[in-house]
């Protein structure tokens, strides 16, 4: 496989990258709609804690 971006995978771990790539190539995300009345700043979920009103929830 000729210029690829991860020369010391073995080829099997290449062509498993190249089908993925081609995959979200072929099929994007869906455009979502803007969240209403969610939290402000940083993803919550991301950081596995919810504050609200000076309150930490940790899941």
């Amino acid at each position: 496989m000729p210029d690829t971006p991860h020369p010391d995978l073995p080829p099997a771990a290449q062509r498993a990258l190249a089908e993925a790539e081609a995959r979200r190539k072929a099929n994007p995300a869906p455009a979502l709609p803007p969240e209403l009345g969610g939290p402000k700043g940083l993803e919550p979920v991301r950081y596995g804690d919810w504050e609200r009103k000076g309150l930490a929830v940790d899941f």
